[in-house]
């Protein structure tokens, strides 16, 4: 019998691996049309009775305004083009703050490499098991997709609204345009909403965010530009 469970584990392990490399490998090329987490929200909102919202449409990165990345780079990892899934600087710097001043809103050390691995493929949540699967699937997205294909995934799958996903959706639904006519300004107030798109809207701004839109706008000015697929990712 315990042979049996053995052997049963054996392949367990080697249908897991097998199945999500393979995943990963395939998104390599076929677009994100649904993440867990649009499933999620879907049934969170038949729970509490309100109205189906899923506005989500996929577009390639080139059709997407060049200000987005940047704007995002700026807001939420401005080390994205330097490091490979983990910015263990800024682990240090959130620890070592949260440490000494408990008192205050906790950071977080989230990469869009790690976001975007959530995003596709796990669900919300901060358990020890979830965290564990986010740094596994950061790792594969690091070690099989471009930085182009992190970032192009990251900003067609991110929630931006209330059923909003993606940046074309968000485009369309708070600003009246394509993803690829977003203005600076328009990309730095999405990614001032960021942190908690459901709260924050883009397209009715508080002056809270709008004061991060404006700090964004900034620090987009020593965020280089992103480059194209297939162009040297300089650091």
């Amino acid at each position: 019998m315990l042979k049996r469970i053995l052997n049963w584990m054996k392949w367990i392990v080697v249908a897991f691996f097998a199945s999500t490399i393979l995943s990963v490998i395939a998104y390599c090329f076929i677009p994100v049309y649904f993440t867990p987490l649009m499933f999620i929200r879907c049934g969170e909102q038949l729970a509490s009775g309100e109205s189906l919202t899923l506005r989500h449409h996929w577009v390639p990165l080139e059709k997407i305004s060049p200000s987005l990345p940047v704007a995002v780079m700026a807001s939420e990892d401005q080390r994205f083009l330097e490091h490979h899934g983990f910015d263990f600087k800024a682990i240090e710097h959130a620890a070592r703050r949260n440490r000494e001043h408990p008192e205050k809103r906790q950071l977080g050390a989230s990469t869009i490499s790690q976001q975007t691995a959530k995003n596709v493929f796990l669900w919300p949540g901060r358990s020890w098991l979830r965290k564990g699967f986010e740094a596994y699937f950061t790792f594969l997205i690091e070690l099989f997709w471009s930085k182009q294909r992190i970032m192009e995934v990251y900003l067609n799958s991110i929630e931006m609204g209330n059923g909003i996903y993606g940046a074309d959706a968000v485009a369309e639904w708070h600003f009246h345009c394509m993803a690829d006519r977003l203005t600076p300004s328009q990309c730095a107030l999405i990614a001032a909403t960021l942190p908690n798109p459901r709260k924050f809207n883009s397209a009715r701004p508080s002056p809270y965010v709008l004061t991060r839109r404006d700090k964004i706008l900034h620090e987009m000015k020593f965020v280089p530009r992103f480059p194209r697929e297939g162009e040297d990712v300089k650091h």
